[in-house]
C-alpha cells in the first residue's frame, strides 16, 4: 500500500492546548486507592475483612443463645436450622461462640497494631533522627528486648497475672513493637537526609515536629503495609497461646480456644473445628492479600 500526502490532514498550529492536563489531577492517596481497586485479590481481602468484622459485631444478635450458657441436653449437635454451626460439648451455640471469638481475636490484632503505631513508630523515628550515641543506646535496648522469647514472657505473666486478654496484650506490648521500630528506623535514616528535612531544620523546627510532621507521614505507606501483616501475626500468636491453654479464659471464646476445643473432638464432631478454621483462615488470608495489594498500591515505583 502506497502512502500519500492525501491520507493526512495538517493540524492547525496553536498554543491554546499546550498547558492542558490530559490526566486528572490526583493526590497520592487517591492514586493509591485507584490502583488498589484494580487489584481484585486485595479488594476481595478488604471486603472479606469488612464482612467478618460486621459478623463479629452483629452475628450473635441473630441467635437467641448466649456464648456462655451451657445446656447439656443439646451438646455436640450437628449444624441445623436451630444451631447454624452446631453446639459444643457443653451445649453452647457455636455460631455465637465463633463470632465472639472472632471479635476477641480481631480486638487483639487491633490493639497490637495500635501498640506498634505508638511505641514502634515513635521509638524507631527518634532513634534514627537523632542518631549517634542516642541511636546506639536505643538499639542496644531493642536487642535486649528482642532476645527475650515471647513465649517465656507470656508464661511469666500468666503465672503473675493469670491467663486472659490483658496478659496477651501486655506480653505483646513488651516485645511486639520491636520489628516496627526497626523498620521505621531504616526508613527514617533514608528520609532524614532529604531536602525538605534540611529546610525544616533551617526554619527552626524542633526535632519532635520534624519527626511527627515530616518523617513519619512520608513513611506512612510502609507503616500501613506493615500493620496489615502485624494484625494477622498477633491473631496467630493469640491462637497459638489459646491452643496450648495459655490464652483466653473460659467461658470467653477466641478462635484459638475454639480450635483447641475442636481439635480434641475432630473425629467424632468435626463441625466443632471446621467453622472456626474457616473463619481463622479467612482472616489471615484476607489480611495477607490486602497487605500485598497495599504494598503495590503505595509503592511509587509501581505507578503506571
Amino acid at each position: 500500500m502506497q502512502i500519500s500526502k492525501d491520507m493526512f490532514q495538517p493540524v492547525a498550529k496553536g498554543t491554546d492546548r499546550g498547558e492542558v492536563i490530559v490526566r486528572p489531577s490526583m493526590t497520592y492517596w487517591q492514586d493509591a486507592w485507584r490502583r488498589l481497586k484494580k487489584n481484585k485479590l486485595a479488594m476481595f481481602g478488604l471486603v472479606a475483612l469488612i464482612v467478618l468484622a460486621v459478623l463479629s459485631i452483629f452475628g450473635p444478635i441473630f441467635s437467641h443463645y448466649d456464648y456462655a450458657t451451657q445446656n447439656y441436653d443439646i451438646k455436640n449437635l450437628s449444624p441445623s436450622s436451630e444451631h447454624w454451626f452446631g453446639t459444643d460439648d457443653f451445649g453452647r451455640d457455636l455460631w455465637v461462640r465463633v463470632w465472639w471469638g472472632t471479635r476477641i481475636s480481631l480486638a487483639i490484632g487491633i490493639v497490637a497494631a495500635l501498640l506498634d503505631l505508638i511505641f514502634g513508630v515513635l521509638y524507631g523515628g527518634i532513634s534514627a533522627y537523632y542518631g549517634g550515641r542516642v541511636d546506639d543506646v536505643m538499639q542496644r535496648i531493642i536487642e535486649i528486648i528482642y532476645s527475650i522469647p515471647f513465649l517465656l514472657i507470656s508464661i511469666l505473666l500468666i503465672v503473675v497475672i493469670g491467663p486472659g486478654f490483658k496478659t496477651i496484650v501486655i506480653a505483646y506490648a513488651i516485645t511486639g513493637w520491636v520489628p516496627m521500630a526497626r523498620l521505621v528506623r531504616g526508613q527514617v535514616l533514608t528520609l532524614k537526609e532529604q531536602e525538605y528535612v534540611l529546610a525544616a531544620r533551617t526554619l527552626g523546627a524542633s526535632g519532635a515536629r520534624i519527626i511527627l510532621k515530616h518523617l513519619v507521614p512520608n513513611a506512612l505507606g510502609l507503616i500501613i503495609v506493615q500493620i496489615t501483616f502485624i494484625v494477622p501475626s498477633a491473631i496467630f500468636t493469640e491462637a497459638f497461646l489459646s491452643f496450648i491453654g495459655l490464652g483466653i479464659r473460659v467461658p470467653l471464646a477466641s478462635l484459638g480456644a475454639l480450635l483447641s476445643d475442636g481439635a480434641s473432638a475432630i473425629r467424632l464432631y468435626p463441625h466443632r473445628i471446621i467453622f472456626p478454621t474457616i473463619v481463622f483462615s479467612l482472616i489471615l488470608m484476607s489480611f495477607n492479600l490486602l497487605g500485598d495489594g497495599l504494598r503495590d498500591a503505595l509503592d511509587p515505583k509501581m505507578r503506571k
